[in-house]
C-alpha cells in the first residue's frame, strides 16, 4: 500500500533512507550533484538557515512502499519568495492587488540554489504521485500555489501534462567542456579578440601580488571559512540585504560536505582577502558564493570563471554551472542554456493569466538564447575564424 507523508524535518528522515533515492549513485562515487543530499538540506535545518523565521519551512514529502522509502520530495512552505531565483514576486503583487493572499506557499525546491537537479527523488514512475500529492496538500491548505524550480527538463516535460500544471522556461549561462584537455585548448578554441580579452583579464589578476589557492577537501581548514564568512557576509548584504546562510552553515558544510567543495581563495600574503566557493558534482562544478574584503582588478573573473574551467578541465568535469543571471558571463565562454520550473495556482482565473504570461516569456526566452549564442566568444565558420 502507497503511503504519502509529510514530515517537519529532514532530520526525521534516516540519512540513508533519503540518499538511496536522493542520490543513489554515491554508493559508486560523487552525486550526481550534492544539493538534495541528506547533508546538506539537513546542514540548512541545523544551521538555522532555513526553519523558523527564515521563509523557509521544511515539509520534506516521502512516499513510501509497504514501509519502505521508495521517493521524496524537498518540499518547503515558503513565507516570501527570497531565495529561489525564478522570481514571481510580480505574480505575488498582482494575485494581491486583486484581493487575494499569496503567502504562504509550497515549494519544491534546494534553497537558495539556482542550480538544476532532480526535484522528484526516485524512480521516475513516482514522479506524477509527488507532484499530485503535493497538489493535493496545496489544495488542502487553501495556499495559492504550488512551485518546483529548476527541475530537470525531462521532469519538467513529464509533470507539464498534469492539469493545471504551468511549464516555465528561464536561462543561465554554463560553461561547457568540448573535450579540452587544459585551459589554453579551451582558448584556442574563442575569437582571437576574446582570447586576447581573457588573457589579459588573468594576467592582470595574477600580476598584483597575490597568490591564488583552490582547496578542497582535508585542504580547507577552519580558518579559511573564517575569512570567506567576512567575503560572503559582504556579498549578501549589497545582493540581498541580508546573507541568507549563517555562519553555522559553513561549520556544519566543513564538518559533513567538505569534499564535496572547492573553496577557491586568493591570499595577500597571509590573509585571504577574496574566495568562491563551488560544490563538486559527478559530472558538474557548481559556482556558488563570492565575495572579498580587498578590491582588485579582474579577480572575480579568474577566482568565479577562469578557476573554475581550468579545475573542471584538470579533473575532466563536463560542464561548469556559473549561478543565476550574469550576461558578462557570455563573453567568458558561458553560454546561454534553457532552465526550467513547474508550477500550479490554485486561482484558476489567476492560473490562466499567468500562463498566458508563461506562453510569451517562453518565446521571448528562446528567441534571447538564440541570439546571445550567437553573439558568443567562439570561433564562428565551423570553428574557425
Amino acid at each position: 500500500m502507497d503511503d504519502l507523508t509529510l514530515h517537519d524535518s529532514l532530520s526525521d528522515i534516516p540519512a540513508a533512507e533519503w540518499d538511496a533515492v536522493a542520490a543513489p549513485e554515491q554508493a559508486e562515487g560523487r552525486p550526481i550533484d550534492p544539493f538534495t543530499t541528506h547533508r546538506f538540506l539537513v546542514a540548512l535545518e541545523a544551521s538555522g538557515s532555513t526553519g523558523t523565521g527564515t521563509g523557509w519551512q521544511a515539509r520534506p514529502l516521502v512516499l513510501r512502499e509497504e514501509g519502505r522509502l521508495v521517493a521524496a520530495t524537498p518540499l518547503y512552505v515558503k513565507g516570501h519568495s527570497q531565495g529561489e531565483y525564478i522570481f514571481d514576486h510580480g505574480w505575488a503583487d498582482a494575485l494581491e492587488r486583486a484581493g487575494g493572499r499569496y503567502y504562504p506557499k509550497l515549494q519544491i525546491a534546494v534553497p537558495f540554489t539556482p542550480a538544476t537537479g532532480r526535484r522528484f527523488l526516485g524512480n521516475a514512475a513516482h514522479r506524477e504521485v509527488l507532484w499530485q500529492g503535493a497538489i493535493a496538500v496545496t489544495a488542502q491548505n487553501k495556499l495559492s500555489s504550488l512551485h518546483a524550480t529548476f527541475c530537470t527538463p525531462e521532469e519538467a516535460e513529464a509533470l507539464a501534462g498534469v492539469e493545471g500544471t504551468l511549464h516555465r522556461v528561464t536561462q543561465q549561462f554554463h560553461w561547457e567542456n568540448r573535450g579540452y584537455g587544459t585551459f589554453d585548448d579551451f582558448l584556442a578554441d574563442l575569437a582571437s579578440r576574446k582570447r586576447k580579452m581573457i588573457r589579459k583579464e588573468r594576467e592582470t589578476a595574477q600580476g598584483r601580488g597575490l597568490t591564488i589557492r583552490a582547496l578542497t577537501g582535508d585542504q580547507i581548514e577552519p580558518q579559511h571559512w573564517d575569512a570567506f564568512w567576512a567575503f560572503y557576509q559582504d556579498t549578501g548584504s549589497r545582493k540581498w540585504g541580508t546573507p541568507y546562510l549563517t555562519r553555522k552553515a559553513f561549520a556544519r558544510f566543513h564538518d559533513t560536505m567538505r569534499n564535496d567543495m572547492l573553496l577557491v581563495l586568493a591570499f595577500n600574503g597571509d590573509r585571504a582577502v577574496a574566495g568562491a566557493l563551488n560544490f563538486i558534482g559527478r559530472d558538474t562544478l557548481y559556482g556558488r558564493y563570492w565575495g572579498c574584503v580587498e578590491d582588485h582588478p579582474c579577480l572575480h573573473f579568474e577566482l568565479c570563471y577562469y578557476q573554475a574551467i581550468d579545475w573542471a578541465i584538470t579533473h575532466g568535469m563536463s560542464r561548469v554551472e556559473a549561478g543565476a543571471q550574469g550576461e558578462h558571463k557570455l563573453a567568458r565562454g558561458y553560454l546561454p542554456v534553457e532552465t526550467h520550473s513547474i508550477h500550479w495556482i490554485a486561482d484558476r482565473s489567476f492560473r490562466t493569466a499567468v500562463d498566458r504570461y508563461l506562453q510569451a516569456e517562453r518565446r521571448a526566452v528562446g528567441e534571447e538564447i538564440e541570439v546571445l549564442t550567437a553573439y558568443g566568444p567562439f570561433r564562428k565558420c565551423e570553428g574557425r575564424e
